[in-house]
Formats: structure tokens, C-alpha cells, sequence
């Protein structure tokens, strides 16, 4: 098969690009609006970017119609965002928050989650989460218009917060206890449990 993406539909582009670049960490992202209002949303266009200063970066797409989606609405006007831990343990969760539902609800009543208070910014943290990480905007990168183009998202973590359940005894965080998933083509997800070691060379 080839696909010429100058002459393919963009929808057809995308399902085959997120069928071939997987696995795709996701990025369970809590923003607020200007009036406080919490959004919860997934992301899988997601990343690590650096380790000095900390960044990781995801991708807001725009709505089929164009429009942009609440997270980036949010984080537009307010600079901040939490990155939570999608772990297995949540994974149904992680799917429900992804619903489409109007400006100013809240996935998380949604979904049954609970949130808590963060120490740096304003939108809360999930609290059934294991992992979050507590983000300042340093840019946004529109890479380009219409249905399905990326915003790419740049964030500076300020504060990372690790459950010590999901650590090993030296106090470094354990793949096997973690579990984070990921997305797959299509409707499939993975889970990070079927784990091999290579040493570095």
C-alpha cells in the first residue's frame, strides 16, 4: 500500500498514522476554564520533550468540525495543566473521559472520579492516579487548520508527584507496579506488562 498524503482524505491519514506509530503513551490531562471548571480529557499524541528544564509535550487536535477542544481552550487562557498517570487500572476511565460533551461539564462527574488539590497551578489533580505531573505552558505550536491538525502543546513540569506504591525498593519507579497503557490503531490499547530488559551498550 501507499498513500500520497497530498491526495488522501485527512481522516484516512490519521487512522493510518495512529495505526503505525504505536505504542502511544497517553497524556490524562486536567485543565480548568476561566471560571474553575475542571476539564478531564486523554491525549495520545504524547511525550517527553527534555529533562533540564522538565517538558513534555502533547497535541490537542482540533474537532472534526475545526474547532478547538476544551483542554486547549483552557489551557489558552490559563497556562497551566496536570498530566495524570493513565494507568490499567483506570483504563475504562481513561476511555469515558474522551466523551464529547458541552463547554462547562465536567468529565470527571462523568467518569466517578475524585480530584485534589495541586501545589503549583490551579487545575486539580486526580486523585485514583498514581503519577502527576503539574505543568506550566511555555508555548503553543499550531501546526495547522482544519479538521484534525495538531496543536502541540509544550509544558514545563514544576512538580511530579509518584505514589510510593508504584516505586521498588531503591525509591525508582517500577514498571511492573505503575502499569501505565497505551493506544493502538483503531480501538485497541496495550498494556505495559509484557516487559523485556536490554542494557544500554
Amino acid at each position: 500500500m501507499l498513500i500520497d498524503v497530498a491526495t488522501t482524505p485527512v481522516v484516512d491519514v490519521y487512522h493510518t498514522l495512529v495505526s503505525v506509530v504505536t505504542p502511544r503513551p497517553i497524556a490524562w490531562v486536567t485543565t480548568i476554564d476561566r471560571d474553575g471548571r475542571v476539564n478531564l480529557a486523554p491525549f495520545s499524541f504524547f511525550n517527553a520533550f527534555g529533562a533540564n528544564p522538565p517538558v513534555v509535550v502533547f497535541s490537542p487536535t482540533l474537532r472534526r468540525n475545526g474547532t478547538k477542544k476544551d483542554t486547549l481552550l483552557n489551557i489558552e487562557a490559563t497556562g497551566e495543566f496536570v498530566v495524570n498517570a493513565a494507568v490499567a487500572s483506570l483504563a475504562s476511565q481513561v476511555n469515558a473521559s474522551s466523551v464529547e460533551i458541552p463547554p462547562g461539564e465536567s468529565e470527571i462527574d462523568v467518569v466517578g472520579l475524585s480530584t485534589i488539590p495541586s501545589l503549583k497551578v490551579k487545575p486539580p489533580r486526580l486523585a485514583a492516579s498514581p503519577v502527576h505531573l503539574e505543568c506550566k505552558l511555555i508555548q503553543i505550536i499550531p501546526l495547522g487548520t482544519g479538521p484534525i491538525a495538531g496543536n502541540l502543546v509544550i509544558g514545563e513540569i514544576l512538580t511530579m508527584h509518584i505514589d510510593d506504591a508504584v516505586l521498588d525498593g531503591g525509591g525508582k519507579v517500577d514498571p511492573h507496579r505503575l502499569q501505565t497503557i497505551a493506544r493502538m490503531g483503531g480501538d485497541y490499547w496495550c498494556r505495559t506488562t509484557d516487559l523485556f530488559e536490554q542494557k544500554r551498550p
